[in-house]
């Protein structure tokens, strides 16, 4: 998920515009007559809906916020985990990656659920109450010029390869980190002991990263086998199991049904996604040429969904018309006042919009514009875990 900024920066593929901009045109896309009634019928356990601020930090946000809620199905007691941790540490293991590729890789905000897991394992984690990174003044996170500023710095290394044997690089890279998102304390207290954030990741969170998986969908690679997902954002190159898209929904299914959320990333630049209204469907239309009419219509209550199939839903990510925009969580399962039902989804630009800083997604949606899911192993359902093929060993 990239780089948008909703409050933020959400991520679009391959466009460098900030989430600022996506998250004005996301809340101009709404309906003054919106009449949409939701029931819920099935959801999770979650802790309270956060602001990621003028960050492109969704996926963070969505990460941890899935973590929290796995910690609350082990049996811990909720915690609201410092999603700028996570942050910085990732933005410094990509400038890192970013020379050792000479500069081939993306440098964005933008970052993967597979990120939070990969920091935890190699970082730790902290709680918000000991690293917000927020700098004296500030209520809302805000990066500014961060992105640009460590790009220009690297490039500058890369430009001038002598220079590397003569500075301390990274130890740069991390001053410029320490001075916009702050300087990590080596120990903290919380709740009256003391921690490593190492120590605090093993005794208080106790996540294992080896037990998530990563799912997409793509019809041009082989199903049921692991794949490097080709978004830019994927920086690391880390693989996701690839199957049909029919299920990716029985995936989700399976795990709300059984108690665990979802952690998603998708596009959400369609005029049929809109954050005020918190509605997302695919509008039974031509939609390469949605009108203004039709604009005006999308959100006036319970449409027909679209039909997706596998051509369409590949054609979309061939064309980049499906871009990996962003990150959120799914808790849980509703219904509109037709009967129709959604995913209820978590997301990280406040509270907002029509429904406190929630979003109901048809199924249609999902299978169309999902980009990658993340899920507890023990979620998957037995029939499409069976099907998964291990590579050889070497």
């Amino acid at each position: 998920m990239k780089k948008y900024i909703v409050l933020s920066s959400v991520m679009l593929a391959s466009v460098a515009y900030s989430q600022d901009n996506l998250v004005n045109s996301l809340k101009n896309n709404q309906s003054a007559n919106a009449n949409f009634t939701f029931t819920t019928i099935q959801e999770v356990n979650r802790t309270p809906v956060k602001n990621q601020g003028s960050t492109g930090t969704c996926w963070s946000y969505a990460g941890n916020s899935f973590l929290e809620s796995e910690m609350i199905r082990m049996g811990k007691e909720p915690l609201d985990l410092a999603e700028l941790f996570t942050a910085r540490n990732t933005y410094y293991e990509k400038a890192k990656s970013y020379i050792l590729y000479n500069g081939a890789i993306s440098l964005g905000e933008g970052g993967e659920f597979h990120d939070v897991m990969n920091m935890i394992s190699a970082y730790g984690a902290m709680p918000q109450e000991a690293y917000t990174g927020l700098r004296p003044g500030q209520t809302i996170n805000s990066f500014g010029t961060l992105e640009k500023d460590l790009k220009t710095m690297l490039d500058e290394y890369l430009k001038n390869p002598s220079i590397l044997s003569k500075v301390n690089w990274t130890q740069s890279v991390a001053g410029k980190l320490d001075s916009v998102i702050g300087k990590i304390p080596e120990k903290f207290i919380y709740r009256g002991k003391s921690y490593t954030p190492k120590s605090f990741a093993k005794e208080v969170v106790g996540i294992i990263p080896e037990d998530y998986a990563n799912f997409s969908s793509y019809k041009d690679y082989k199903y049921y086998q692991p794949f490097v997902v080709p978004i830019p954002d994927n920086w690391k190159h880390e693989s996701a199991w690839n199957v049909p898209m029919a299920d990716l929904t029985k995936i989700i299914d399976a795990a709300l049904k059984n108690g665990y959320s979802v952690g998603w990333a998708t596009d959400v630049s369609e005029p049929y996604f809109s954050y005020k209204n918190g509605v997302a469907y695919v509008p039974d239309i031509d939609l390469d040429s949605i009108t203004p009419d039709q604009k005006k219509d999308l959100f006036i209550g319970p449409k027909k969904d679209k039909t997706i199939t596998e051509d369409m839903r590949q054609e979309a990510l061939n064309n980049l018309s499906t871009t990996d925009d962003h990150g959120m969580h799914i808790v849980g399962i509703a219904r509109d006042q037709t009967g129709k039902e959604y995913y209820k989804v978590k997301n990280s630009w406040g509270t907002g919009n029509d429904f406190a800083g929630y979003l109901y997604v048809s199924k249609p949606y999902v299978q169309y514009k999902t980009t990658v899911l993340v899920v507890h192993k023990n979620a998957v359902p037995k029939e499409i875990k069976n099907k998964l093929i291990y590579p050889a060993k070497l």
